[in-house]
């Protein structure tokens, strides 16, 4: 039984001195990984389907990675991108140029996590348009910071006591078509969802010519691993276009790889104006990236910075991630995702209490329901089930309300796949007493 007597004791230390506003679903107390697998202090083996939230892109402590990293530390581990130059920051720059949506054409900002790229879009978005207000969508999740946090709209607690925020920001809703805010269907909706965006919010209530960008997750991560319905960015794009309205996409958890393609937005073919990453981009080191236009990231030296952003041991790190993706992982994440989906609806068209499964690459959500036609959320029995995976050796996270996210390792195989699908089946049946 879970927690062993290490872990126990080290749970008593972290409850005495690590900020309780960290939420933890299970008390694992992970000492090490390799690959798709971490160990816990008491040697206990997990199969990780979480991968730090999305992070460690080419699985736990990959050996080119940590061979970078060893010989990146003993050339320089820190000088500070905001004063001095250096060949590695460049480097990953030119690369991310190159890589991204549209031309290669592009600037980098480099910083040390999704918040801070978030922040340093809104910043620049505000700077080149001189329009005050922003829009995001509800179930979004942009980061923790007060500026992500005013765009971020995923659960309350997030925000709980911690306003007023940012004036200016509204929110529109999602592509969330299992279930859409008007009670329609696609494709007989039309995009409601966008039309109330253009006809009800920069009609009536923030004027289009004082919208200076929409944020939007191409595929919504923390709100419930949510898929919006084929044209929708399309759409999107038109009535940006349409306003000249930037569009920023937030690319934190599912870019690099993470769905089977570079970026997740290039599954609608669409470009966008500003990209914002992190996570995944250096395989567990803190670095995030802010990517824009060269004609508007022209601000003025002084105007943005930060000490820590673009770190060489990152930035080296950053660069063999993307080798590494390249070089087969995001096949990999399209071909395993592939199948990861296939054998989780085999399992809904098995169990009712599976009300929907989604996904692109490795990007995968179960929303489980009490009711399958009332589609009843149920939160309590989605934590049930996260934990029962746990205590049989699988690591997973909730997502939104009553989601379960499998975002592994891109290394994953169908070995581990078909290991944590059976697990999962396992965990749904207890917590949910199916015979």
């Amino acid at each position: 039984m879970l927690p062993g007597p290490k872990a126990k004791r080290l749970l008593k230390l972290d409850k005495r001195y690590i900020s309780p506003s960290c939420a933890r679903p299970y008390p694992a107390v992970i000492e090490r990984g390799r690959g798709c697998y971490v160990w816990d202090v008491d040697g206990n083996r997990f199969l990780d389907f979480v991968a730090g939230i999305a992070v460690v892109a080419t699985g736990h402590c990959h050996p080119e990675i940590v061979k970078v990293i060893r010989e990146q530390s003993k050339r320089l581990i820190h000088i500070s991108g905001t004063d001095f130059y250096y060949e590695v920051q460049v480097a990953l720059a030119e690369k991310l140029a190159e890589i991204v949506p549209g031309s290669p054409n592009r600037k980098v900002f480099f910083t040390n996590s999704g918040t801070e790229a978030i922040e340093c879009a809104m910043k620049l978005a505000r700077f080149k348009r001189r329009r005050p207000y922003f829009i995001s969508f509800k179930n979004s999740f942009h980061g923790r910071t007060y500026g992500s946090l005013s765009l971020t709209a995923s659960k309350s607690i997030q925000r709980q006591g911690f306003g007023p925020f940012l004036p200016g920001v509204f929110h529109a809703p999602y592509g969330y078509c299992y279930r859409c805010s008007f009670n329609l269907s696609y494709p007989e909706c039309d995009y409601a969802c966008l039309r109330f965006l253009e006809e009800e919010i920069l009609k009536k209530s923030a004027p289009a010519e004082d919208v200076a960008a929409i944020f939007v997750e191409p595929i919504q991560g923390e709100g419930g691993y949510i898929v919006p319905p084929p044209g929708y960015f399309q759409v999107l794009k038109k009535i940006c276009e349409r306003y000249d309205i930037l569009l920023v996409c937030d690319e934190i958890q599912s870019g690099m790889g993470r769905t089977g393609r570079m970026f997740g937005i290039e599954h609608w073919s669409v470009i966008p104006d500003i990209v914002c990453v992190a996570k995944g981009i250096a395989s567990g080191l803190p670095l995030g990236a802010t990517i824009a236009r060269s004609s508007m990231m022209d601000w003025p030296p002084g105007s943005h910075a930060s000490t820590f952003g673009g770190n060489p041991i990152a930035c080296a790190c950053g660069l063999k991630t993307i080798e590494l993706l390249e070089g087969g992982l995001i096949e990999n994440a399209k071909v395993q995702g592939d199948y990861l989906l296939g054998l989780l609806k085999e399992l809904q068209d098995r169990y009712e209490v599976i009300g929907d499964v989604r996904g692109k690459g490795l990007m995968v959500g179960v929303e489980l329901v009490l009711d399958r036609i009332k589609k009843t959320p149920t939160t309590s029995k989605r934590d049930g089930v996260v934990y029962e995976c746990f205590q049989r050796g699988l690591l997973c996270l909730g997502a939104g309300k009553t989601t379960v996210r499998f975002s592994p390792p891109l290394t994953v195989g169908k070995k581990e796949i078909d290991k944590a699908v059976a697990i999962f089946e396992e965990a749904l049946k207890k917590v949910f007493r199916i015979s």
